[in-house]
């Protein structure tokens, strides 16, 4: 510290700028001061490095570690690596469900550690960062996940003001606030009907079926005008039964797959998959006994959605497909596609190819 009070009263008798402290106020409501823009993190989640890539043009360059419980996905993993081969150099910090090494994030000497909002639930994680911030190490928390329109531009905002991002952070507020809120204008009217939904979380057909209570998926359904069926269950993830899936007879049929869905025979979506093989497991999933008694599949109103839209502001796209999906009419000019299109050429830096979602309308 007294070497960087020196530095500092040099500079300014120089006539050099000084930075001044950087303070924001993370989504725990903890104060996070660091002294100049951060070039040295510690990603809580590797996954994302996407999201600091919507505002720096090389994100890989500031991230020395990342844990890698949730990582990239292979085909986004290997865009990054084509472009910045640096990746390969980031420390691995931790890769276990909610574990960080503390010795090894110490070790790195970063100058912010950036961890999720999950993170501040878990005994285990919290006494990792109580030992990293002794060590004189910052960690801001933000949120991607569990409450992600809340959460999602505000955490978007900190980390941009943290790394010297803010221009860039505020162009990708403006554009996702500008969508949001053409969805909820149209949507205001009270006389709007709302139809039910189901969100089959994870979807297969076989162990049927987990779906959402609060949070995540849920707040997207209710922008997008739609009404969660299981909305009463109180945690994030819920489970019902078959049974009940049919009884229930929902107006709409939403499944999230993804790669890791593959090996259960389940929906595979998303970062390079092509549409061929998402149509074939949309229609083992939808064409299972049960799932083809349902009148949203018979009738059309079936779709299946990539389940990594939970974790990133590009979320705007899929909140844009679900409007449309639920009020074809009300949304018929809306193009979700262009949205993540847009968002790719004017803030990622670099492109995925991939199929996000799917549906069974003739």
């Amino acid at each position: 510290m007294l070497l960087r009070s020196l530095a500092l009263a040099v500079c300014t008798g120089l006539g050099f700028p000084a930075f001044a402290d950087i303070t924001v106020t993370d989504i725990l409501d903890r104060q996070v001061t660091i002294p100049e823009p951060a070039h040295r993190i510690v990603l809580g989640e590797g996954r994302h490095l996407a999201v600091l890539g919507l505002i720096h043009d090389d994100p890989v360059s500031l991230v020395a570690g990342w844990r890698l419980e949730r990582a990239l996905d292979e085909p986004t993993m290997a865009a990054y690596r084509a472009k910045f081969p640096a990746i390969d150099a980031i420390r691995t910090v931790g890769g276990g469900a909610r574990s960080i090494s503390a010795e090894t994030v110490i070790a790195l000497q970063p100058d912010l550690l950036v961890m999720s909002l999950m993170d501040a639930n878990d005994p285990a994680m919290q006494r990792a960062r109580d030992q990293i911030e002794a060590a004189g190490i910052p960690v801001v928390h933000v949120d991607f996940f569990s409450h992600p329109q809340e959460n999602a531009i505000p955490s978007l905002w900190i980390l941009g003001k943290l790394t010297g991002a803010e221009t860039r952070a505020e162009e990708f507020a403006q554009f996702y606030q500008q969508r949001l809120d053409r969805v909820r204008t149209r949507l205001a009217d009270p006389a709007i009907s709302r139809p039910s939904v189901f969100f089959h979380v994870h979807a297969a057909p076989q162990g049927c079926c987990s779906t959402v209570g609060q949070g995540v998926f849920h707040d997207f359904i209710a922008t997008a005008g739609g009404r969660n069926i299981a909305d009463a269950a109180t945690g994030v993830q819920a489970n019902v039964s078959l049974e009940y899936l049919i009884g229930a007879d929902p107006d709409f049929y939403i499944a999230t797959g993804g790669t890791h869905m593959a090996a259960r025979g389940g929906l595979v979506l998303g970062s390079g998959v092509g549409p061929d093989q998402a149509r074939r497991t949309f229609g083992a999933l939808i064409g299972a006994p049960g799932f083809n008694a349902l009148s949203a599949v018979r009738d059309g109103r079936a779709a299946g959605v990539w389940h990594m839209f939970n974790d990133s502001p590009i979320h705007i796209a899929l909140i844009e497909y679900l409007a449309k999906t639920f009020h074809p009419d009300l949304f018929a000019d809306l193009d979700p596609a262009a949205t993540l299109a847009e968002i790719e050429a004017r803030f990622s830096p670099v492109a995925v190819d991939g199929t996000w979602w799917i549906d069974n309308r003739q």
